[in-house]
């Protein structure tokens, strides 16, 4: 009996996804629960598995644009396999559409365009695909995985099954994860210039950004924060901290602490515009912006202002680890109220944010220095951050978004003032 593979559905405003890569050949015998490809999305990527045994015979390319709900391949529980397992986890494809972002090089007819495997299958003798961190793992350090039986399910490799195997001298491999720009092969000549297609994500980021900029009036506030206290905290409590949780006490779980107290304080900051009417929230979902290689992500800690700071903090590290294996899903990135960003962690001193639409406001932070500061008539050197704040001028008026800076200054440099809400 045959059974259709569609396009799932992976969030209400995503009608088409691009095929990354194919983890299966047409002709190849699957099991339930394989991943057969990886969908690439304008938000994040997407792995579709089997729903059930049989050959698969895959009906569109790797790179190819296709619909939600489209059949891209079917099963078949009673015919036979006629391919083995692909050794690099990609099928044959044609030639793919400009939003997957193959090198500027010609390339001949016959040739595969590059694509990107963020799970291949097991090497031969096993059935069983690897993860994206574990096949980051396994390009990087060189492994023969041949033979080898992993300590998770089915038998599956696992990051800690590979970290102890000694790395081999490193040769060309396919990068782990889609870059934010496909490369082009081929040295460089000064004075030359290069044409590189943007990816699927990046061509969407840059349409969001540009959205942002033309459908907001948008301004920026500025104001700095004595870190001394909170520097004086994180060094007398960070090895309990780090004993207790197994985390290390970050300054974001403060800050969004801080930017909570300071919501209950602004609603407007807190509210979106639609149409022509405000939509206020009587819930705090916290947007943390994380740097990958595939581009700038959002992921959203939902009603954070129930949780603690270990809490939050914990889910920072978790959605962390989800952006760098390539598994950030569209729901992970769906219902933030107030966003949050950390340029310091790069070296940033001062920056104007721009704002995660239709979010009214997002906080930047930056770089700690040591400045010269006047306290109580004297000039003291104390290590200072600058803050700023992005708003729609829609909805928020210059005096909110000011108080709501004072508010995290505040709560930053009297910590004492989080623990009792004011």
């Amino acid at each position: 009996m045959k059974t259709d593979v569609k396009v799932p559905a992976v969030g209400e405003s995503i009608t088409e996804a691009t095929i990354g890569s194919w983890n299966k050949k047409s002709g190849e015998f699957v099991k339930r629960n394989d991943v057969l490809l990886l969908l690439e999305t304008d938000k994040a990527s997407v792995e579709v598995v089997a729903e059930n045994e049989g050959v698969i015979t895959i009906q569109a390319e790797a790179g190819q644009t296709v619909k939600i709900g489209a059949t891209v391949a079917t099963i078949d529980s009673d015919a036979k396999a006629t391919a083995t397992a692909p050794a690099a986890g990609a099928s044959k494809a044609a030639t793919p559409a400009p939003s997957t972002g193959p090198a500027p090089a010609p390339v001949a007819p016959s040739q595969p365009p590059p694509t990107v495997s963020a799970a291949p299958s097991a090497p031969s003798g096993g059935n069983t695909p690897f993860s994206p961190a574990v096949q980051k793992i396994v390009t990087e350090r060189n492994i023969d995985t041949s033979g080898m039986v992993g300590t998770g399910k089915d038998g599956r490799l696992t990051k800690g099954d590979l970290l102890s195997t000694p790395a081999k001298p490193a040769k060309p491999a396919a990068p782990a994860a889609e870059p934010m720009f496909a490369k082009s092969s081929g040295p460089t000549v000064q004075g030359e210039k290069k044409i590189v297609p943007m990816t699927t994500i990046r061509k969407r980021i840059a349409q969001r950004l540009v959205e942002s900029q033309q459908s907001t009036a948008t301004l920026t506030t500025f104001n700095e924060i004595d870190m001394t206290r909170i520097n004086e905290i994180r060094a007398k409590y960070k090895d309990k901290f780090k004993e207790k949780y197994g985390i290390s006490l970050g300054m974001m779980g403060l800050f969004t602490k801080a930017s909570i107290e300071a919501l209950k304080a602004m609603p407007a900051v807190n509210a979106y515009v639609v149409g022509d009417a405000l939509e206020y929230h009587n819930y705090y979902n916290i947007g943390i912006a994380v740097s990958t290689e595939r581009g700038l992500m959002v992921p959203v800690i939902k009603n954070a202002d129930q949780m603690s700071v270990p809490q939050i903090e914990l889910s920072i590290r978790d959605f962390a680890m989800k952006a760098r294996d390539g598994k950030i899903g569209v729901d992970d990135l769906a219902g933030g109220t107030f966003s949050i960003t950390n340029g310091g962690v790069f070296g940033s001193l001062l920056s104007t944010p721009i704002l995660n639409t239709p979010q009214a406001a997002i906080l930047g932070m930056h770089k700690t220095e040591d400045r010269a500061v006047v306290i109580n008539g004297k000039v003291e050197v104390r290590p200072m951050m600058y803050v700023a704040l992005s708003y729609d001028h829609r909805l928020i008026d210059g005096k909110e978004a000011v108080t709501f800076l004072v508010k995290i200054k505040e709560g930053i440099e009297d910590p004492e003032r989080l623990l009792i809400e004011i």
